[in-house]
């Protein structure tokens, strides 16, 4: 028995020998880092570059074996899929070619068929599918251990540093249950551990408001393993005898009041269509094509009535996110007459150490300049009041309460676009009054970079040995041109510092690039984004994989 076994064994490497080497055809490892998704067919695990040198020699690929290493645990994954996706260096699509699928995983996985390769540069993609019980703090990795032709052996070049893939959820994806894009995420954990995530529900079309929009909700109660279906939180219907294409709803913010345990959702309201000169459009059906945004020429005006302004809707839940209320209009409570628009900030808010309830929020101001500024209740969300703004021509904005209980705002910057310069970046304020007054932060316009996009700003307070630490967490596309590369970075001095060694990139392919963060349990934290493989991305990231090697102080 043990002569045979050598046997063979001899055999197998005389054989393997003996296979010609194909020095024409080599084959070059790319790895982008993509998160790799539940309730997703196809995602995107390592790009192989095939590069046929012979222009004048008809070749074909005839099979590639791949190593799973890197991958935690191999029976998460469902099926093993190899694309071709031609001479184009691109992800998986819809004109991808099919070379092979298998669903026998192993530490090795071998792809049999054959395509004639085009002279020159040839893209391959490999996929996995996950199932739909793995655990999303596992990771995926895949690399190229051999590849024939039909002139035999070709040249395998191994990239230097092999990078495992983050596991996440698909939550939402284009076209899912017929709707054509989500966008706008929102994210927080409730006082029972139930991660509620929020976004706009836009049905027929990717554009902003005006349009058929409403606030979809959709919950986790395992950490974000798994997600509910999607709960509606807004839908103004045909309010008004206006078509709903007429009563768009969109841009939503969150938060939890941590004393009552009410959670309260705010959104934006537009009710038909104010042209650019400002005149609201009488006589509108649903073949009508008009079309203006709040934030577009003259789409929202002074005043208060819903032919004037678009309107700032709030509606809670008493029950841990499963109903919501009749959505009340707060706009006459808090907007100012001469403000052309007053909105929410899409993200979340907080609640204050003294329990005062803080939703970050925008708008344009008598001149129709855009402003950033903070929305509050100290009554558990009965009445609200907004502050003056922390800073013209800014945006979007995200808040927290610093160490010292002063309130640090986050806000998008205008004036970054088309700014690749020294000066990219975000504006930062800090207010010591609820944003009676505000003082630019040292970091301002100068340190966090953007392109021009919504981020998230995010306060952890974690235990360890029985003491409580903080440290602040931001994410957005680490850009200053175009929307990739999300990433989270970590500050351990109140926003002062943003070290490059406590930043962790999640994905670096293109999307529309908002995010939202929020704590998950002591150890974790989860982030809702626009990222390039699903319309919105859950991930749940050990806080220390961000602060590495940090010995907890």
């Amino acid at each position: 028995m043990k002569s045979l076994l050598i046997s063979l064994i001899t055999g197998v490497l005389f054989f393997s020998s003996c296979i010609e080497e194909d020095t024409n055809t080599q084959i070059v490892h790319i790895q982008p880092v993509y998160p790799v998704l539940k309730s997703k067919d196809y995602n995107n695990i390592l790009q192989l570059q095939v590069i046929l040198n012979d222009t004048l020699k008809i070749t074909n690929i005839r099979k590639l074996v791949f190593s799973t290493g890197g991958t935690t645990n191999i029976a998460d994954i469902e099926s093993a899929t190899l694309f071709y996706t031609g001479d184009k260096d691109e992800l998986i699509n819809e004109k991808s070619v099919l070379f092979s699928v298998t669903s026998e995983i192993s530490s090795v996985i071998t792809f049999e068929g054959s395509l004639r390769l085009k002279p020159g540069k040839n893209y391959f993609m490999l996929s996995y599918r996950l199932k739909d019980d793995a655990d999303i703090l596992h990771h995926a990795g895949g690399s190229c251990l051999r590849a024939f032709t039909d002139h035999g052996e070709a040249v395998v070049r191994q990239s230097p540093g092999h990078k495992a893939l983050r596991f996440g959820v698909a939550v939402r994806k284009h076209n899912d249950d017929g709707v054509d894009t989500y966008r706008i995420p929102g994210l927080i954990v409730t006082n029972r551990g139930t991660l509620i995530s929020v976004y706009d529900i836009r049905r027929d079309s990717r554009r902003d408001l005006q349009g058929n929009i409403d606030i979809g909700i959709s919950r986790s109660t395992d950490g974000g393993n798994t997600w509910g279906p999607t709960i509606t939180g807004l839908d103004m219907g045909e309010w008004g005898g206006l078509p709903q294409k007429f009563n768009g709803v969109s841009d939503a913010c969150l938060l939890v009041d941590r004393n009552s345990g009410n959670i309260f959702v705010a959104g934006l309201w537009m009710h038909g269509v104010i042209d650019d000169n400002g005149k609201w459009i009488e006589n509108l059906t649903d073949t009508s094509t008009a079309w203006n945004h709040q934030w577009r020429t003259r789409g929202s005006q002074p005043g208060f009535d819903v032919r004037q302004t678009s309107q700032f809707l709030i509606a809670k839940s008493s029950d841990d996110g499963l109903t919501w209320s009749e959505p009340v209009n707060l706009t006459r409570m808090c907007k100012k007459a001469d403000w052309w628009l007053w909105a929410p900030a899409p993200g979340n808010g907080i609640t204050l150490e003294d329990g005062t309830l803080v939703f970050p929020t925008q708008g344009r101001d008598k001149t129709g300049e855009p402003f950033s500024n903070i929305t509050y209740s100290s009554d558990g969300g009965v009445t609200w009041k907004t502050s003056a703004p922390a800073y013209t021509n800014t945006t979007e904005c995200a808040v927290v309460q610093l160490d010292d209980g002063s309130l640090m705002l986050n806000m998008r910057n205008n004036r970054n676009r088309n700014n690749e310069g020294p000066d990219n970046g975000r504006a930062v304020a800090v207010t010591e009054n609820l944003g009676k007054t505000w003082t630019m932060h040292p970091t301002s316009e100068n340190t966090l970079i953007e392109p021009v996009c919504m981020a998230s700003l995010y306060k952890h307070t974690y235990k360890y040995n029985d003491k409580s630490r903080s440290v602040l967490f931001f994410s957005n596309p680490s850009t200053k041109s175009g929307r990739h590369h999300i990433t989270i970075k970590a500050s351990l001095d109140n926003g002062n510092t943003w070290p490059e060694k406590y930043q962790l990139l999640l994905d670096e392919g293109r999307g529309n690039g908002y995010s939202c963060l929020t704590g998950v349990d002591n150890d974790h934290i989860g982030i809702l984004y626009e990222g390039s493989q699903a319309d919105l991305v859950f991930q749940k990231i050990p806080i220390m994989d961000i602060l590495k090697d940090l010995i907890y102080l």
